[in-house]
């Protein structure tokens, strides 16, 4: 009920008492006569006098006391704003200061901040947007959170010091697993006697122990090749600030000695128990040495960095992991109704002949199999045209709608030259079995086809048609080859290792001499690897406006609105790369797919994988390529910005 209703009601409720009262004595008058009528008459007086009396003084002192209340409430919310420790700020709509409390003044170190720009005061303010109105903001060596009223135009500004402090503590402290794991132990120490294996495995030990007590690091040898380590976010930190020296130096360490040896190792955090946290360490081992090892990979959440990877993958001397891979291919194949064959989209040379090697072990095994070719590009063009006068081989190559009429869950899905769902011919199949096999050449990426049942990928191949030449070998022991597909791989081969000059291992050379017994013909290669006049001019053209960077990294620019294939891009970059004193090559052109392409080679002293990575590509340390949307000015942009960080982390051109 409203205040001045209640009072009314009051009012009302004493005038009816005395009314009452006043007739009762009215009633005695009539009845018992006018003395003991008149005697009530006094007394009802008297009470009236009095309830009228007490009534006003009742009045006078709530007025007294609601006035005393307001004044000190008043006092109190004064005193709140002056020194309540939570600071008040009001701006205009020119974003200039129009009043605050003492504690912005305090925050500021100023005496007073009105008139100036609210803008320069808190730069945190540029851009900010209404729907996240709270941020936080440090002033010297204190954290405070501020609320963003847009409306009112008003600012609250809360000290949370000790907050910020706990959770910084805490993000520091989280728990951080890694795996490390010395790459090619047996391998670099095969062949020496113990005393000489201590010897260089207590050297190796001695510089990791000594790089765990630096960093404070737990470091616990779980084999004779892995340790596990046990350190907190904050020395995580510190260890990417220091970009993982402990490659360098275990790198440095064993090349005195004359051994491949190297390290690799993954890290996991983020994860909310030890036991998520093991196995993303384990998934982050793989993925570095699926890359080729000595680097680390550091998975925080989803985010994945990869760091070192600046040497070569060991060729490994061994073919027991060929072998075992071969007999796995063989029995997975027979248990299959059919075989689909895949490389990536517009394939190359490695491509289509990884895939006529694997055609051949599904022929020798009695079964269907079939190649997925979207279309002839200028790289395979030639070589496709004497698989086309073939009808053996032509019949066995078919479109990405026809291989998804034939697929279901019985068919066997082999994907080659790549690992990347993204990436092959039609993605659509690897829905609809889930019998994949991958072999792939190239240094694995964090985009990795995971449901596959078998993965064959040695960053150290030259090329996947190596590593199928290797299979080939160890798949039947009275395996015969047809002169074409003997020499579809050796081309694929001679194409990757730009005739045997790059990326080449004894393994390799091992590889071509299978092939060459079996009749590949070498001239047949020298005709398909030939280029016209045309190209060569163009070629020419396109080195003409090259510019060198950093004085070893040369880069060009293809002229706007004249496309090129990939292939002619990745020939200008390997010609550069000839170029005396060029570390590195970089070609932009546009493509004939309307994309932006950027191919990228190295002699090995700059990982232009990591560079292509970072600009949403991938390949090898010493070839890669990436495409892009855009213009050609701003892919130029784009590379100059990634290989000047690149400068400014690790000093790569000096």
């Amino acid at each position: 009920m409203p205040k001045f209703l209640l009072k009314k009601w009051h009012g009302l409720h004493i005038v009816w008492i005395f009314i009452l009262l006043f007739a009762l004595i009215f009633l005695l008058f009539w009845t018992e006569g006018w003395i003991i009528g008149g005697f009530a008459l006094v007394l009802g007086l008297a009470l009236l006098i009095y309830t009228m009396a007490a009534e006003k003084a009742f009045r006078r002192e709530l007025n007294g006391y609601i006035g005393t209340l307001s004044h000190r409430i008043t006092q109190a919310g004064n005193e709140v704003l002056q020194e309540l420790p939570i600071g008040i700020l009001l701006f205009n709509e020119e974003k200039l200061v129009e009043w605050h409390n003492p504690f912005i003044a305090k925050m500021l170190e100023k005496n007073s901040v009105i008139g100036e720009s609210l803008l320069e005061l808190i730069p945190l303010l540029k851009g900010k947007k209404e729907k996240d109105p709270r941020f936080e903001m440090k002033r010297g060596s204190k954290t405070y959170q501020v609320l963003l009223r847009s409306d009112e135009r008003l600012l609250y500004f809360q000290e949370i010091t000790a907050q910020a402090d706990l959770f910084k503590r805490y993000q520091d402290e989280k728990t951080v697993l890694g795996i490390l794991m010395l790459d090619n132990l047996e391998e670099a120490t095969q062949g020496m006697d113990d005393q000489a294996r201590n010897v260089v495995f207590g050297k190796v030990t001695g510089e990791i122990n000594e790089w765990a007590q630096r960093y404070k690091l737990y470091v616990r040898r779980m084999s004779s090749d892995r340790y596990l380590i046990v350190m907190d976010h904050k020395a995580l930190q510190q260890l990417e600030q220091s970009r993982f020296e402990i490659l360098d130096e275990v790198r440095d360490l064993t090349s005195e000695l004359k051994l491949p040896f190297t390290l690799s190792i993954g890290v996991a955090s983020g994860a909310d128990s030890l036991i998520e946290l093991g196995h993303i360490a384990q998934t982050s081992l793989d993925m570095a040495l699926g890359r080729g090892g000595d680097q680390v990979a550091v998975k925080i959440g989803q985010r994945m960095t990869f760091y070192g990877g600046r040497s070569n993958a060991v060729e490994k001397r061994t073919r027991v992991r060929a072998r075992v891979i071969s007999h796995a291919l063989r029995d997975l194949i027979k248990e299959s109704e059919n075989v689909i064959i895949m490389g990536h989209k517009v394939p190359d040379m490695d491509a289509i002949g990884a895939a006529i090697g694997v055609l051949k072990a599904v022929q020798v095994s009695n079964k269907e199999g079939y190649i997925v070719l979207e279309g002839v590009n200028p790289s395979i063009e030639k070589l496709m045209a004497e698989i086309m006068e073939q009808e053996k081989f032509a019949r066995c190559f078919i479109t990405p709608e026809q291989a998804l009429q034939m697929t279901n869950q019985r068919t066997l899905a082999v994907v080659v030259d790549t690992h990347k769902a993204s990436l092959v011919a039609e993605a659509r199949l690897l829905q609809q079995t889930s019998r994949i096999v991958i072999v792939d050449h190239h240094r694995r990426g964090e985009e990795f086809i995971n449901e596959a049942v078998l993965v064959y990928m040695e960053p150290y191949a030259s090329s996947t048609c190596e590593l199928v030449t290797e299979l080939l070998q160890y798949f039947n022991e009275r395996l015969s080859m047809d002169v074409l597909e003997a020499t579809a791989l050796l081309a694929g081969i001679t194409m990757d290792t730009k005739s045997f000059s790059l990326r080449t291992g004894a393994r390799t050379f091992e590889a071509a001499s299978f092939l060459r017994r079996n009749g590949a013909d070498t001239a047949m290669i020298q005709r398909l690897l030939k280029e016209d006049l045309e190209s060569f001019v163009r070629k020419a053209e396109i080195i003409k406006h090259a510019e060198i960077l950093y004085n070893h990294v040369a880069l060009a620019v293809t002229e706007p609105n004249r496309k090129h294939s990939q292939m002619l891009i990745a020939q200008v970059a390997d010609t550069l790369l000839n170029m005396t004193d060029i570390m590195a090559s970089f070609v932009i052109s546009e493509r004939q797919d309307g994309l932006i392409g950027i191919s990228a080679r190295s002699l090995g002293q700059i990982n232009v994988q990591l560079v292509m990575e970072r600009m949403g590509g991938g390949g090898h340390l010493t070839n890669a390529a990436v495409q892009l949307e855009g213009t050609l000015q701003d892919a130029a942009n784009q590379l100059k910005q990634v290989l000047e960080e690149f400068e400014a982390e690790e000093g790569l051109f000096e």
